[in-house]
């Protein structure tokens, strides 16, 4: 596999370096779910901090192959990754710079390529991995003003930002919510196709509408009827449901389809 011999080419080059604590490696490597569509997740610990000079990390990742692109990553909060695209062979790779202090906090226990000292293991070995979970709370306090948010764009005609209002649910709400039903972590809408229940991924496809009004409303209603199923199976007690901003909001929803039909 070409992540493979990527990762084993990078650990010979930066066994040299006197900077480099270490090399580890995530993502479905962990799992042996690598294939000729994956990317490669790399975590390079190093003792001096290389994450708040963007130029340091490219002259990094420029040492390790043939960098046709690379860019950090504040787009998914995280501008200590590098995202690279390499060629020859064409390969994306997430390189993620930091010090032996930061690879104590982890989302999840990568497999370690190279460890100077041993140092990557004793950290691995003393600490727990910790992937953020949503906060269900921040969800509810929200949601209703989201779906009164989509009805507006709806009942405007502006179906192309309504549409794409949709894609932010999944990713946000849907996807997280049935991956945790569903006994996975919950990234996002990654691997729904082959990790959530048969139903339950009928029901995160009938949130996709096409570009037209009642199929807009109708998969908006579907995705009030999914989140109230979910809040149900999922949400304690203790999370305060926002049950007068779903009853005034579900109310405009009637009036709008009244109004559009």
């Amino acid at each position: 596999m070409i992540q493979v011999e990527f990762a084993n080419r990078a650990r010979t080059i930066l066994e040299t370096n006197e900077d480099v604590v270490g090399l580890a490696v995530g993502g479905s490597w962990l799992t042996n779910q690598i294939d000729e569509y994956s990317d490669l997740d790399l975590i390079l610990v190093t003792k001096n901090k290389i994450s708040s000079d963007k130029n340091q990390m490219l002259d990094v990742a420029r040492q390790l192959g043939n960098l046709l692109a690379g860019f950090t990553g504040e787009h998914v909060g995280e501008p200590r990754v590098l995202i690279c695209l390499y060629d020859d062979p064409l390969l994306h790779v997430d390189l993620k710079f930091v010090t032996l202090e930061e690879f104590h906090h982890r989302v999840e226990t990568p497999y370690i390529l190279l460890d100077k000292d041993g140092l990557l293991k004793s950290v691995i070995d003393k600490t727990r991995s910790n992937f953020s979970l949503p906060d269900y709370q921040w969800i509810e306090d929200r949601f209703w003003t989201w779906v009164h948010y989509a009805l507006l764009k709806i009942g405007r005609g502006e179906y192309l930002e309504a549409f794409d209002f949709f894609g932010f649910l999944r990713m946000v709400v849907f996807g997280p919510l049935l991956h945790i039903k569903n006994g996975n972590l919950p990234r996002g809408v990654r691997k729904v196709e082959t990790e959530l229940a048969s139903d339950d991924l009928i029901h995160l496809k009938r949130t996709i509408p096409e570009y037209e009004r009642r199929s807009l409303l109708d998969s908006l209603r579907h995705s009030v009827s999914l989140y109230r199923c979910l809040r149900e199976e999922l949400f304690e007690e203790k999370i305060v449901l926002r049950k007068e901003a779903e009853l005034r909001v579900m109310q405009y929803f009637d009036e709008i389809e009244g109004k559009l039909e």
